[in-house]
């Protein structure tokens, strides 16, 4: 298949540029500075040469939006609002105006669009939109309104041959560098991964295996269409979810934090605290119903499977940073050298 993922450079991006393209789809990713064979230009916003990738492919996966990692200020906030209305705006003219349009269009879409919740889980169904919160900053209900926008955006399209599914997505963890999993690991490993603010916040998650998954079961189903949660069906409190992390890494301690403790590290780390301090509790309704199995349901067996792909790579790191052994004393050398390997423990 031809798959076409506008925005296709930040951490989900390349997760699924790497599976969907080691599994032989051509894979065509839209962007603002090119780099790379199968980049093509666009500027998010207004129509071009790059709506001709989109005229005669299979499936448009839009990730385009301004990162969420960065301070929560009203010029950010407008930021992350604009691109992703005008990419969704801009996708759906371009499928509107194909000749061939394509069959299925994922809009990237946020768990954070339902409230800020302790008691009970969101699903698609009975999930509480957020915005009118008690307690809680009032710039956390512009996030809920820029996930809301995003998802209008994709819903007036007028695309009748295209089937259109919002992907609600929790946190992807990967254990790509830069990554959500690869700062929280960072922070365990320093022993500072403890909970904050009390740590009952809870984390909803996906581990990165099962969000490609997701994504193809959702592009083969075409029974589907419209809000889809894509997380894993066991959010945990943040603290649990730390303390999983740090034992999974053999780390014994990690040091709590308060609220402004956290509000000081977000700020140092140019970030916010709603990313760490907001309650998402979701979980998959629409997934499980139509019959997707998770390969890693709970964050126990997901950390374990992180963490061990992140010494295999360290591992293999050092390999081949490490030069070549002298080639003296034949075999029996070679075997008392222990064949070069290096344990990912």
């Amino acid at each position: 298949m031809k798959i076409v993922i506008p925005g296709g450079t930040g951490q989900v991006g390349t997760i699924l540029n790497r599976a969907l393209t080691a599994a032989g789809h051509d894979v065509v990713v839209l962007t603002r500075q090119p780099r790379r064979k199968g980049e093509i230009h666009w500027d998010g916003e207004t129509l071009g040469p790059w709506a001709e990738a989109i005229d005669g492919s299979d499936i448009v996966i839009n990730l385009a939006g301004r990162s969420v990692s960065c301070r929560y200020t009203a010029a950010n906030l407008q930021a992350m609002m604009d691109s992703r209305v005008n990419s969704a705006r801009v996708v759906g003219e371009s499928i509107a105006a194909a000749a061939q349009p394509p069959r299925v269009w994922l809009q990237m879409s946020t768990a954070t669009i339902y409230a800020h919740r302790f008691d009970a889980p969101h699903d698609e169904a009975t999930g509480v939109f957020g915005g009118t919160e008690p307690g809680v900053p009032d710039y956390w209900a512009y996030s809920v309104e820029i996930a809301k926008a995003w998802e209008r955006e994709q819903e007036r399209a007028d695309t009748p041959h295209t089937r259109k599914v919002a992907l609600r997505t929790a946190m992807v963890m990967s254990p790509d560098r830069g990554g959500v999993f690869d700062v929280l690991l960072r922070l365990a490993r320093l022993g500072l991964g403890g909970p904050v603010a009390g740590g009952a916040q809870y984390v909803s998650w996906i581990q990165d295996r099962d969000f490609v998954r997701a994504v193809e079961f959702l592009i083969d189903r075409d029974d589907l269409a419209g809000p889809v949660n894509v997380a894993a069906p066991e959010p945990v409190p943040q603290r649990t979810f730390m303390r999983t992390l740090r034992a999974t890494w053999c780390v014994p301690v990690g040091l709590p934090a308060t609220k402004w403790m956290a509000e000081l590290g977000a700020f140092v780390m140019r970030s916010d605290t709603e990313l760490l301090l907001k309650s998402r509790r979701v979980i998959p309704g629409r997934l499980l119903e139509a019959g997707f199995t998770f390969d890693h349901a709970t964050w126990p067996q997901a950390a374990e499977d992180l963490v061990e792909r992140v010494r295999d790579d360290r591992a293999a790191q050092v390999v081949r940073r490490e030069p070549s052994a002298p080639r003296s004393g034949g075999p029996q050398a070679d075997r008392r050298l222990g064949g070069g390997e290096v344990s990912p423990r």
